[in-house]
């Protein structure tokens, strides 16, 4: 997929304070969206406006469009 992730979202929201337990417990995300997190599959977007809030950015802060080559599988 041409879209990713920049940064490891879970590495920065750990370093902002937001453990994978504290997210879980204060109900910010799922445990479905903390594993595609640690999978690198994109989220939702309600789910990386949740990301920007959290560590107050802009999505293209967090999120990076690459041109795929020919005959690349996704």
């Amino acid at each position: 997929m041409p879209v990713g992730y920049k940064i490891d979202i879970l590495a920065a929201l750990k370093a902002a304070g937001y453990s994978s337990t504290r997210i879980r417990n204060e109900k910010l995300m799922g445990q479905a969206t903390l594993q595609q997190l640690r999978h690198g599959e994109l989220v939702s977007w309600m789910n990386i406006a949740t990301i920007c809030k959290l560590l107050q950015c802009q999505p293209g802060d967090i999120l990076e469009y690459t041109e795929e080559k020919d005959g690349e599988a996704e």
